[in-house]
């Protein structure tokens, strides 16, 4: 099962790395940021696929993305007493972020931006990136949990 793991993991990567939504960013573009959008997909992914698998499995996926990111957070070069600690901001970053992402359809336009705003390092208009995760958001509501277990897919939303 980890190979669809890691399937669901590059799927995320993948979807992150759209270079569309770091066309705003320009010179700001961090890696936090990246990250944290990587933690908005996850977020959305576990939203909508929660009920339709076992909470096990769902949990493995969890375990297994968050050791996917301490791996790439070590070949960064960060050392192991930082690496703990950023991990620690990590994961609490993403558990604000589920928290915001279970309730979002009650949220304004307005409060989506504010999210956005306090999540990543851009002060100007963030209005592409809550369409974008509107039409992800439509995207998985779509498609089988097992669609992103089978390889990398494109993204056509």
């Amino acid at each position: 099962m980890s190979n669809n793991y890691i399937n669901i993991y590059n799927n995320l990567v993948y979807f992150s790395r759209n270079k569309k939504i770091f066309e705003i960013f320009t010179k700001n573009d961090t890696f936090s940021d990246r990250l944290t959008i990587l933690l908005f997909h996850l977020g959305f992914f576990i939203k909508n696929y929660k009920s339709e698998i076992d909470k096990n499995e769902m949990q493995n996926i969890y375990d297994y993305i968050f050791r996917q990111l301490e791996l790439s957070i070590r070949e960064i070069g960060y050392g192991d007493a930082s690496i703990n600690k950023k991990m620690k901001n990590y994961l609490n970053v993403f558990h604000s972020i589920l928290d915001k992402v279970e309730r979002w359809e009650a949220f304004s336009e307005k409060d989506k931006e504010e999210i956005f705003k306090s999540y990543v390092n851009f002060d100007g208009n963030l209005t592409y990136l809550i369409d974008y995760f509107e039409k992800y958001r439509k995207f998985l509501s779509k498609k089988p949990f097992h669609f992103f277990t089978k390889g990398v897919i494109k993204n056509n939303f």
